[in-house]
């Protein structure tokens, strides 16, 4: 009878023991998430600088080169529904739209002596369904 009773004692706290351990890993990720989601929400409603936004996207496609997301044909990052992070410039001088991955390839020093003290948007985020964290930025240029 008392073997009985300390094996189910031990099965319980097992259990216990990886329920535990469970929920303190899964509280881990949801403060990581939030940790790396206000790395992008601060710039939300908020002017920047085109310097600003060329440190914007190189430390995006760096998260995205760590992350190994995949590219199309064409170098663009294919969105996987987990951690793929998307920025687009909306160019209003000009009317186009363009993605990081553009303004990268073809040179980010370019764009920062080009657009250095131009003043920028981030007018919305998107963020993924399944986990949460942060899927896409729009960056508008401001006209002055």
């Amino acid at each position: 009878m008392k073997q009985a009773f300390f094996i189910i004692s031990a099965i319980i706290c097992i259990i216990i023991f990886f329920v535990c351990a469970f929920l303190i890993n899964l509280k881990i990720e949801q403060n990581e998430i939030k940790r790396e989601n206000a790395e992008y929400e601060e710039y939300l409603n908020k002017q920047i600088l085109g310097t600003d936004v060329a440190t914007l996207i190189s430390k995006t496609v760096n998260k995205n080169e760590k992350n190994n997301i995949q590219k199309d044909e064409k170098g663009y990052y294919i969105e996987n529904d987990e951690n793929s992070i998307k920025i687009y410039l909306k160019m209003t001088t000009i009317d186009k739209t363009y993605s990081m991955e553009e303004i990268y390839k073809n040179n980010i020093t370019d764009f920062v002596k080009n657009f250095n003290i131009i003043k920028f948007k981030c007018t919305k985020i998107e963020y993924h369904k399944k986990t949460g964290r942060i899927s896409e930025l729009i960056l508008e240029e401001l006209e002055e």
